[in-house]
């Protein structure tokens, strides 16, 4: 019999929630949706049209992808007011695309990667299937879920992965802790990367944050792309940009287009179409920016007063997290949603959250879907005197 990597879970079986959901034909009211596409959002008419240039029937392989593509990127940033040279832009197909060739560039098999919790799990599948040991260090529960900067050090990581702002807590890195962080890193010999796919959704006013792309003081890759900036995951394109001194960063730019040469997976055409779409779609990424802070204004009027639950507002991002009194177990209550309620919520276990009574909710639902769920979650807890 063939043996298959250990690098792969031993158990594949969907777990209880999935059974669940599989079980029914849809689920009216969705809090897990994360799919921009599927939320009554409104793009622009004829958004996709640059797909459909004749010049896309050229095929010119970069392994950094197009000049005029990463240009257009450069020019995304510099409109924010980040000045990034295109020279150290690198496209990838998809945000894990990208987490894959650094962990390529940076690590060796067996080598140890910090990791933030809690966290979206899909970082602990990439670096397990990249044959790495990842390692938890916990945000701060009681600091605004800030990195405890001095639990990194003597833990011989290559590289620290920072989610800024983190999914799903919304916080982002302060600046004080991300100076904290730099210097952690560079007493390590260890590289920093940042993932800022939420960055330009924040849900404050003025989130004491600074994105790390323009960063010198180490060795950075920022990660950004058209999947969260403009709400379009089907079109495939994300990026990496390379900080750090000179000499350094152009090894790295070096080494990466080494990798991205055996793979080539960028299409063509939507790097030829990506600065009208990075302009045009400007409208769609407003539209998710307004829907989130709308749905975190709603949820935030209707928990106030309620004595067992409590909304950990969100700095940035796409998400919520609710606590409550962990009188009932969070699988228990999440399938109870899910079948007796029709709602679809996350547990905070699935977040490895440090205790029980944790909930996830998505922020981009429509917002009658949105408030209908909430107050039915709300009624549940209620029943259950968990609120």
């Amino acid at each position: 019999m063939v043996r298959f990597s250990d690098r792969l879970p031993a158990d594949l079986a969907p777990n209880a929630l999935a059974r669940a959901r599989d079980g029914r034909s849809e689920v009216p009211f969705d809090l897990t949706v994360s799919n921009p596409t599927r939320c009554s959002l409104p793009y622009p008419v004829g958004l996709l049209e640059t797909l459909a240039r004749d010049e896309g029937l050229d095929y010119r392989p970069d392994p950094a992808g197009l000049p005029e593509a990463r240009h257009a990127v450069a020019a995304s940033y510099a409109r924010r007011g980040i000045e990034v040279d295109p020279r150290r832009v690198i496209l990838t197909a998809s945000t894990s695309e990208a987490y894959g060739f650094l962990f390529k560039l940076l690590c060796d098999p067996g080598d140890r990667l910090l990791i933030p919790t809690p966290s979206y799990p899909l970082l602990q599948h990439l670096a397990a299937l990249e044959g790495l040991r990842p390692l938890a260090y916990r945000l701060d529960a009681h600091g605004a879920w800030q990195p405890d900067v001095r639990s990194l050090d003597g833990a011989g990581a290559r590289a620290i992965v920072v989610v800024h702002p983190n999914n799903p807590t919304g916080s982002y890195v302060d600046r004080p802790v991300a100076a904290e962080l730099l210097e952690a890193c560079a007493r390590a010999g260890a590289a920093l990367i940042a993932d800022e796919v939420f960055f330009d959704f924040p849900l404050v006013d003025r989130p004491d944050a600074a994105s790390f792309a323009e960063e010198q003081r180490a060795l950075t890759f920022t990660l950004g792309g058209l999947s969260k900036q403009l709400g379009l995951p089907q079109l495939k394109l994300s990026w990496i940009v390379v900080g750090g001194g000179e000499a350094e960063a152009t090894r790295a730019v070096e080494r990466l287009c080494f990798i991205a040469d055996q793979y080539l997976s960028v299409a063509t055409p939507v790097q030829l179409a990506l600065e009208d779409l990075l302009l045009r779609g400007s409208s769609v990424h407003a539209a998710i920016h307004e829907r989130c802070r709308r749905n975190l204004d709603a949820l935030s009027r209707v928990v106030a007063g309620r004595g067992g639950v409590t909304l950990l507002r969100p700095a940035g991002g796409w998400s919520a997290v609710l606590r409550y009194p962990a009188v009932v177990d969070e699988e228990r209550l999440a399938l109870e949603l899910l079948v007796e309620d029709g709602v679809a919520v996350h547990p905070g276990y699935f977040f490895d959250f440090p205790a029980d009574g944790y909930l996830v909710v998505s922020l981009l639902p429509e917002g009658s879907v949105f408030d209908e769920g909430i107050a039915r979650l709300l009624r549940r807890l209620g029943a259950l005197g968990a609120g």
